[in-house]
């Protein structure tokens, strides 16, 4: 039987330490103008930040230093299932003299904190790992406040015709065999084409983020819907 949990820990503890490297490469640095554009709309700068399935805490660092810029005082915690992505995350923190970031070690799908403790939680192509989405994002909805904001930014499908074509020869062929080339493991990037093509659509994700509770949800998509960043609200 295939284990999705099991799969996913020992794809990102063996790419870990070239996480970034091939996330710009792959992406041609576009994801970190995505990761931007969610950031520049946590307009709280003294908020609660959970950031999930963080990977080496792209969101949460740049957050975090958008709100000291303007003497914020956030309180940020960076959370992942996998040890050594929480690690690639702390030596960035550490390289920026940043320590007062909690670091948790926790599935998206029971996460150990309390009820209504965040107002903003955001993952970052992290859903589409978690072996049921369902309950990750019932876990998303709990540990916000009433009135709280959820954010996730997640890689579609492509359905236009052209640019799928495109895609679909870039994500089949090319990612699999850079990652081959950087990291070794050209398994690990044919997963991510993999769980890519198995997420739903943007009406059909949005509809799960909807049937959690949230509310005012929405999304927009980048290049022509190649990475979507969802938004929603918990009632008050």
């Amino acid at each position: 039987m295939f284990d999705k949990a099991s799969k996913v820990k020992d794809i990102f503890s063996a790419v870990a330490g070239k996480y970034d490297c091939m996330n710009d490469l792959m992406s041609f640095g576009l994801h970190r103008a995505w990761k931007k554009h969610l950031c520049n709309l946590l307009v709280n700068k003294n908020a609660k930040l959970l950031d999930c399935a963080a990977g080496s805490g792209d969101v949460a660092l740049s957050f975090y230093k958008d709100a000291k810029k303007l003497y914020g005082e956030p309180k940020v915690t960076i959370s992942d299932i996998n040890e050594d992505m929480l690690a690639k995350a702390k030596e960035k923190c550490a390289k920026d003299n940043i320590f007062d970031i909690d670091f948790v070690c926790a599935d998206a799908q029971t996460l150990p904190f309390e009820d209504n403790s965040f107002d903003y939680y955001t993952i970052s192509f992290g859903i589409r790992n978690v072996s049921d989405r369902s309950r990750a994002l019932s876990e998303s909805f709990r540990v916000l406040k009433p009135g709280a904001s959820f954010f996730c930014l997640e890689f579609s499908p492509i359905t236009t015709p052209i640019v799928k074509d495109l895609y679909c020869a870039y994500s089949n062929f090319i990612i699999p065999n850079i990652g081959s080339l950087i990291t070794g493991r050209k398994d690990a990037y044919e997963y991510l084409t993999d769980s890519i093509n198995q997420f739903p659509c943007p009406q059909d994700f949005a509809k799960e983020v909807k049937n959690q509770g949230f509310v005012d949800v929405e999304y927009k998509e980048f290049l022509t819907g190649i990475a979507v960043l969802y938004r929603g609200m918990k009632p008050c």
